[in-house]
């Protein structure tokens, strides 16, 4: 369910497929993790839920109201990067391939192979990106040239911006750092995973690079704000005072370990720790970010206050961060008892 207010999911608000999709691969992300049975009935309705999504065409809508009935939002709303999610989700699901049970994997293949009709005619930033992953987990699966062809045709695209916008001072694809920024290096360094050309692994680091330095600083974290984006000719980095939201957080996370993955460099594990420790207090607020009480995780910080409600955004980013982590043992506290420890910190 899309919201809710405080802690009760708000049925009017219906349903999307960003979440559904994000919430997919939190289920295989557990279950490669676990290899929990149980987690396969969650996996089989959320799979369900993007079959539904998907057009004959190949694109998705996104929105569903408390009745399973398609919104006329999807009419006036930009669903690229509903898309592209839907992409990374499919694709990650079949990177779980000799995991899942053959008929799951075989599903999300059709449901793949039928998106990329309308994927590969996308050119909004973020929905590339976002579909960039989901082909890199494909095709680490399953051999598949034209999928190549479709990253690396996307990569050549994220390039060209690089150049044309990024200068000495401003190492960026576009003229502002706006939402979802850190899967636009993560998603060129997948390009350079799969092809070994140097130009990608390049602009992977030095746009990261960049990124991490306007959202990392002797506080911790502070992501870019959602009401108020870096612009390139700005003199000094904005206060992220209102705004910062878990996804933000969750996103940053993942690209963290994906470039601690790829060069083993200390400096991204310590940042992924710091950037996940603010869901536990480490933030300017110093406010505890996931209820252990409830499970679910709240919507953001806000100037002077933490925004209590728990939409399903912020619980699903939650748990993308900590299923990352959680591989690489950051802790010997096992993740039961860590959720008791925050219960006891937040009372206190």
């Amino acid at each position: 369910m899309r919201f809710s207010r405080i802690n009760q999911p708000d049925i009017d608000s219906g349903y999307t497929l960003d979440d559904n999709a994000c919430a997919m691969i939190c289920m295989c992300m557990h279950f490669k993790l676990t290899r929990d049975e149980k987690d396969l009935y969650y996996i089989q309705r959320y799979l369900s839920f993007i079959r539904q999504c998907l057009q004959p065409k190949g694109n998705f809508l996104n929105f569903v109201d408390k009745a399973n009935k398609f919104t006329d939002q999807n009419k006036t709303t930009n669903l690229d990067d509903a898309n592209g999610r839907a992409v990374w989700a499919l694709g990650y699901m079949v990177s779980l391939i000799g995991l899942l049970p053959w008929e799951i994997i075989s599903e999300a293949i059709t449901l793949f192979e039928k998106s990329l009709r309308h994927i590969g005619k996308v050119h909004s930033t973020r929905a590339m990106a976002f579909a960039m992953k989901g082909l890199y987990y494909y095709r680490n699966s399953i051999d598949s040239p034209k999928n190549l062809f479709l990253l690396k045709t996307f990569a050549n695209r994220l390039v060209q911006m690089y150049r044309h916008k990024s200068n000495e001072e401003w190492q960026w694809f576009e003229g502002y750092l706006t939402y979802a920024n850190s899967i636009l290096p993560e998603a060129i360094l997948y390009a350079w995973l799969l092809s070994g050309e140097t130009i990608y692994k390049d602009i992977a680091r030095s746009s990261f690079g960049f990124l991490l330095s306007q959202t990392f600083n002797d506080k911790g974290i502070e992501v870019i704000s959602n009401k108020r984006w870096q612009q390139k000719l700005q003199k000094e980095t904005p206060i992220a005072i209102v705004g910062e939201q878990p996804i933000e957080v969750a996103y940053t996370t993942m690209t963290l370990s994906t470039f601690y993955d790829a060069f083993k460099d200390d400096d991204y594990h310590l940042k992924m720790e710091t950037a996940f420790n603010l869901f536990l207090g480490n933030n300017r607020l110093h406010q505890i970010i996931y209820n252990p009480c409830t499970g679910g995780c709240y919507d953001g910080l806000e100037e002077m206050h933490v925004n209590l409600n728990q939409g399903a955004s912020s619980t699903i980013s939650f748990l993308m961060a900590r299923l990352t982590i959680e591989q690489y043992s950051i802790t010997d506290i096992p993740f039961k008892e860590q959720l008791q420890i925050v219960s006891v910190v937040s009372k206190q």
